[in-house]
C-alpha cells in the first residue's frame, strides 16, 4: 500500500458500568439510532407545523399522528431489518437456527429489510387512520437521512462493513483479521471507508436535496415527489458504493471472489445492489407520477 490512514482509537462504547455483575454500555450505534430518530421527527414535525409546505396547504398528519406512527416506525425498522438480513443474506445458516433470529445483539440487520418494515408499518397506520399515503411516505422520507448519516458513522466507529482493498490515499487500515486479511497485499490492508462514501451520499447529500426540495421547491405540494427522489436518490448512492463495498463473506468463493449474489461470466449485481434496483424504479415511478399535470382546456362548438 502506498499511503493509508491508520483507523482512528474511538471505542464502540461512549462508557459502560458494572452493576451487579452485569455491564450495561452506551454504544455510539444505540446513539446515532436514538438521535436520528429525533432529529427525523423533528424535521416532519417543523414540516407538518408549516400548512403552506402542503398541497392544499393542509398537512397528512396532526404532530399527535406523527408520535403514534413513530412508534411504528421503529418496530418497523427492528422487525423489518432482522428479518431482512435473515431472508436476504443468511438464510440457510437461520433455517439450521432458527432461534439465532431473535439474537439481535449479535449484529445483523438489513437497511432494505427495515425500508420494508417501515413501508409495511407505514401503510398499516394510515389506513387506519384514512391518511394520504402518499403525502405520508414523502413526510417519511424527509426524517430518514440524519438517521442514515448518523448510522454510517456509527458504523465506521465500530469498524464494520468497509469496503474492498485500496492504494488511494485516504485508504483506511481497518482492525481485526477480517479487515487485514488481503492475500494481494503485502504489511497492513487499507480498505475503502464505505461507510463513511455511504454516510455522505445517503445521509448528508441526499438530505440536503431534500430539505431543498420541500423548503425551496415546494415539492411537498406534488405528492410523491421527495418520497420519489429518496428512493432514487438511496438507491443509486447504494448502488454506486457496492462498487467499492466489500459483500458479505457468504457471497465470496474462489471462482466468485468479488461476492457477487448474481453473475454471468464474472459479471454481475451483488445483493445490495439486486436491492437497490426496485428503489430506484420506484423512485422513478413516484417522480413521473408527481409531476403536474397540464390542466387541458374544451373548447365549446357554437
Amino acid at each position: 500500500m502506498t499511503g493509508l490512514i491508520p483507523f482512528p482509537d474511538i471505542s464502540p462504547d461512549i462508557f459502560s458500568v458494572s452493576l451487579f455483575g452485569m455491564t450495561i454500555a452506551l454504544r455510539w450505534y444505540a446513539l446515532a439510532y436514538i438521535v436520528g430518530i429525533l432529529a427525523g421527527w423533528r424535521l416532519v414535525v417543523s414540516a407538518v407545523k408549516r400548512p403552506t409546505l402542503w398541497r392544499n396547504d393542509t398537512p397528512p398528519m396532526t404532530t399527535t399522528q406523527i408520535e403514534d406512527l413513530l412508534t411504528w416506525i421503529i418496530i418497523g425498522v427492528i422487525l423489518g431489518g432482522r428479518l431482512g438480513y435473515v431472508l436476504f443474506y443468511q438464510p440457510a445458516y437461520y433455517l439450521a437456527n432458527p432461534m439465532q433470529i431473535l439474537a439481535i445483539w449479535q449484529g445483523g440487520m438489513s437497511f432494505h429489510g427495515g425500508l420494508l418494515g417501515v413501508i409495511t408499518a407505514a401503510f398499516v397506520f394510515t389506513w387506519r387512520h384514512d391518511i394520504p399515503k402518499t403525502s405520508a411516505a414523502d413526510a417519511i422520507a424527509l426524517g430518514v437521512p440524519p438517521g442514515l448519516l448518523l448510522g454510517r458513522i456509527a458504523n465506521f466507529i465500530n469498524a464494520e462493513l468497509w469496503g474492498r482493498p485500496t492504494d488511494l490515499p485516504w485508504g483506511v487500515a481497518f482492525p481485526g483479521d477480517a479487515a487485514q486479511y488481503c492475500p494481494d497485499v503485502a504489511g497492513l490492508c487499507a480498505r475503502h471507508p464505505s461507510q463513511l462514501y455511504e454516510a455522505l451520499l445517503e445521509g448528508l447529500i441526499l438530505g440536503a436535496v431534500l430539505l431543498i426540495l420541500v423548503w425551496k421547491r415546494g415539492a411537498l405540494k406534488h405528492p410523491g415527489r421527495v418520497a420519489g427522489t429518496f428512493f432514487a436518490g438511496y438507491g443509486l448512492s447504494r448502488f454506486l458504493v457496492e462498487f467499492v463495498r466489500q459483500p458479505d463473506a457468504q457471497f465470496i468463493s474462489p471462482g466468485n471472489p468479488l461476492g457477487l449474489a448474481w453473475h454471468v461470466g464474472g459479471w454481475g449485481l451483488t445483493m445490495g445492489q439486486i436491492l437497490s434496483l426496485p428503489m430506484i424504479v420506484l423512485g422513478l415511478w413516484l417522480i413521473l407520477r408527481a409531476r403536474p399535470r397540464a390542466e387541458t382546456t374544451t373548447t365549446a362548438t357554437p
